[in-house]
C-alpha cells in the first residue's frame, strides 16, 4: 500500500518505519498543498490525525464534516488521499479565488506598513485584507478616500485604486512601493486637483445650484439658477478650473437670447486672475441669486403638467418662449403631453404643440426626452 501511495503522491512520504506517519505535499490541479497524517498503531483512519498547512485548511473550510466522513468510512489511506483530492477540487471549481491565497508574510507586511503610514490615515480594513480605506485631506480641509482593492496581488501587482475624483486616478507602482508611497502619491493628486474644487466650492457657497441636488467630489457640472426660469449649465475643466468653462443657457428663448449674445460678445472680459464666478457675472452682466439674499421660492417653480419639481433628476427646464406665460415644464412631462394631443406633429426629433397653459407654439425634443 505504502508503495502505491508514494506513487500517486511521490511529494507525500512515509517519516518512520512503521509507516503510521506521512508528510508531505498532495498535488491538486497543479497546485502543492502541504499534508500531515498520523496513523494509531492499528493503522485504522478512524482514529487518524489529519494536519494541513493553513492553505488547505482554507480550502477546506466548509467541507469540515465531509472530510471526517471520508476519513471515517475510507478502507485505506490509498482511497482516502483520493477522496480528499476530489473534495479539493470541487472546493477549488466553487472557490476559484483560492487559487491566490497570500502567505502568512503578506499580512504580516501589510500590517507593517499601515502601522508605518499612521492608524489615523487608516479608515478602514475589511477581515479578508482585500479592501482598505486610507483618508487624506486637502489643503483647503476636504476630506477624501482612497479605496485600494488589494485582491491579493499586494505587493506583487498594482493594487486596483479608486477615488472620488473628477478625473482618472492613475498612480505609479512598482513591487517596492509601500502603502505610505501610494498615500502620498493619492496627496499629490488632490494637491492638483484643488483650485478645482476651490472653484465649485464657491458656486456652491454663493449661488443656488439646481443640479446637481447633492453634488459628489467628482462632478464637474452645476447649473445655476439665474432668474425668471433661466439657467446656466457650466462645466468646469479640472486641468484648468480658471478658464473660461463650457457654458449652456437654459429657459425661455426671449431671455435666453440676450444673455445668450452677452456671452458670445464679453468673452474677451474674462480675466484667469479673477474668480470663475465673478467672471460669470460680468461676462453675462447679471448678479447670481444668492442663498443668502433669495428664497429658493424664487426659482423653484413646479411643473405646468405633473406639479412638482424634481422628478428623479430632473427639473422643469423647458419653458414656454411666450413673454406672457413662461410656465416651465419638464421635458419628460411636456413630451407625453404633446404626443396625446391629435394636433401635434412631428419633425426629425422635435414634436411641435401648443402650451397647456396658453395654447401658444411650443416644441420639445425627444433626443432630450430619451436621454
Amino acid at each position: 500500500m505504502a508503495s502505491v501511495l508514494v506513487n500517486d503522491n511521490p511529494l507525500l512520504l512515509p517519516l518512520n518505519v512503521e509507516k503510521t506517519v506521512y508528510d508531505g505535499f498532495i498535488t491538486v490541479q497543479e497546485k502543492d498543498l502541504r499534508l500531515r497524517i498520523q496513523l494509531p498503531p492499528d493503522r485504522q483512519l478512524r482514529k487518524a490525525k489529519l494536519h494541513c498547512c493553513w492553505k488547505l485548511k482554507h480550502l477546506l473550510r466548509g467541507y469540515e464534516d465531509i472530510v471526517k466522513q471520508r476519513l471515517h468510512q475510507s478502507d485505506d489511506l490509498i482511497s482516502f488521499i483520493l477522496e480528499l483530492k476530489t473534495v479539493l477540487e470541487v472546493g477549488l471549481k466553487c472557490h476559484p479565488e483560492c487559487y491566490s491565497i497570500p502567505p502568512p508574510q503578506y499580512y504580516s507586511q501589510l500590517i507593517l506598513e499601515m502601522e508605518t503610514l499612521g492608524w489615523d490615515k487608516v479608515l478602514f480594513i475589511d477581515t479578508q485584507f482585500q479592501t482598505l480605506k486610507l483618508k487624506a485631506e486637502d489643503s483647503s480641509g476636504r476630506q477624501h478616500i482612497l479605496t485600494i482593492n488589494l485582491k491579493s496581488k499586494y505587493p506583487a501587482e498594482a493594487p486596483e485604486c479608486t477615488a472620488d475624483l473628477p478625473v482618472p486616478l492613475v498612480l505609479p507602482w512598482t513591487p517596492q512601493s509601500s502603502l505610505t508611497q501610494l498615500h502620498s502619491q493619492f496627496l499629490l493628486v488632490i494637491a492638483a486637483l484643488t483650485e478645482f474644487w476651490d472653484v465649485l466650492d464657491e458656486i456652491d457657497r454663493e449661488t443656488w445650484v439646481l443640479e446637481p441636488e447633492k453634488p459628489s467630489l467628482s462632478d464637474t457640472m452645476r447649473r445655476i439658477a439665474i432668474g425668471n426660469n433661466v439657467s446656466i449649465k457650466v462645466e468646469v475643466d479640472p486641468r484648468h478650473p480658471k478658464m473660461l468653462p463650457e457654458c449652456c443657457l437654459l429657459g425661455a428663448e426671449h431671455v435666453v437670447t440676450p444673455l445668450r449674445n452677452k456671452l458670445n460678445t464679453n468673452m474677451h472680459l474674462w480675466n484667469p486672475d479673477s474668480s470663475v464666478l465673478q467672471n460669470l457675472q460680468d461676462v453675462l452682466e447679471i448678479q447670481f441669486l444668492s442663498p443668502a439674499t433669495h428664497e429658493k421660492s424664487t426659482f423653484s417653480v413646479e411643473c405646468g403638467i405633473c406639479y412638482s419639481y424634481r422628478l428623479e433628476a430632473a427639473i422643469p427646464d423647458q419653458v414656454c418662449s411666450d413673454p406672457h406665460c413662461g410656465q416651465p415644464f419638464h421635458q419628460v412631462c411636456l413630451y407625453e403631453w404633446l404626443r396625446m394631443l391629435p394636433a401635434s406633429r412631428q419633425s426629425f426629433n422635435t414634436v411641435f404643440g401648443e402650451c397647456p397653459y396658453c395654447s401658444k407654439p411650443i416644441t420639445v425634443k425627444m433626443a432630450a426626452y430619451k436621454s
